[in-house]
């Protein structure tokens, strides 16, 4: 492939944090290990309604899956294939939505913005990490794998749909309301919601909101997002589906500084050292 979306030949060498390490699905064996993690954290653990399928295979899937790169956290002292996975990420470059028609997200967002503004674009979703693993190691990880494959693919901006717990905005107000004046996204890239589907983030006035405490209450992914610089669109999304709040996150990839980005290369060549 050649252009703007133009594959690294490559391979992207897995990053080690002792036993934990995150690299992408080598396998389909894999995939179908990290979609049905992914079952028991969205479906069985956080209350998302299946449908006929994914209760018969107790697997969350989709078409996207079949097109996306899938980054693990692998657990070593667990095993080394399907059994060793504990965590992962959907990632979808513009060349690999273009072989479905569409990105995920522009069943609830308004993309164009984003996708005149050309270069290299990715979107992020379905992350999950198992209950036991859910330590500051594995979140690091899972950002320094993010990290490493913007660098690999040379990433220009990066997106997706973030989830807040529950399908009452008005329960989520502080939430909303902080994110809309302190994180809404430039105009040029800015996603909108698909108006059948607008949900108003503005539920509260700017002086009501004491924004430390309204910070603690965001989920750690979509504070994660805030800490690179992300922005989010205009208007919330229901999904009640998995019984969550979506807002839209959109990160310029050079706002993940290179100090950032050096942090994990360098700490991936020492592990690559360690036995």
């Amino acid at each position: 492939m050649t252009g703007p979306d133009a594959d690294n030949a490559e391979p992207l060498p897995e990053v080690r944090a002792g036993q934990l390490g995150v690299r992408l699905a080598r396998s389909e064996e894999e995939i179908d290990a990290a979609q049905a993690l992914r079952y028991r954290i969205f479906y069985q653990e956080m209350g998302a309604r299946p449908d006929a399928e994914a209760a018969a295979t107790a697997r969350d899937k989709d078409r996207y899956d079949t097109v996306a790169d899938h980054l693990l956290v692998v657990d070593h002292a667990l095993g080394e294939g399907p059994e060793s996975i504990v965590g992962t990420y959907r990632m979808i470059r513009r060349s690999a939505a273009a072989t479905i028609g569409q990105f995920y997200s522009e069943d609830e967002y308004d993309l164009g913005q984003i996708l005149t503004e050309g270069g290299r674009i990715l979107e992020l979703g379905r992350s999950c990490i198992a209950a036991d693993h859910r330590g500051r190691v594995a979140m690091q990880l899972m950002w320094g794998g993010i990290a490493a494959y913007i660098a690999h693919h040379r990433i220009d901006l990066m997106f997706g749909c973030a989830s807040l717990p529950g399908i009452d905005p008005d329960a989520l107000a502080v939430e909303l309301s902080y994110l809309y004046y302190n994180h809404l996204a430039p105009r040029p890239i800015r996603p909108r919601a698909l108006p059948h589907r607008y949900i108003e983030m503005r539920r509260l006035d700017r002086e009501e909101i004491d924004p430390r405490r309204a910070l603690a209450k965001l989920p750690p992914l979509v504070k994660g997002y805030l800490r690179l610089g992300g922005f989010v669109g205009d208007g919330a999304v229901i999904d009640p589906q998995f019984n969550t709040t979506d807002v839209a996150v959109v990160v310029k990839t050079d706002l993940v500084t290179n100090k950032y980005l050096r942090h994990y290369e360098r700490h991936g060549r020492d592990e690559a050292e360690t036995p």
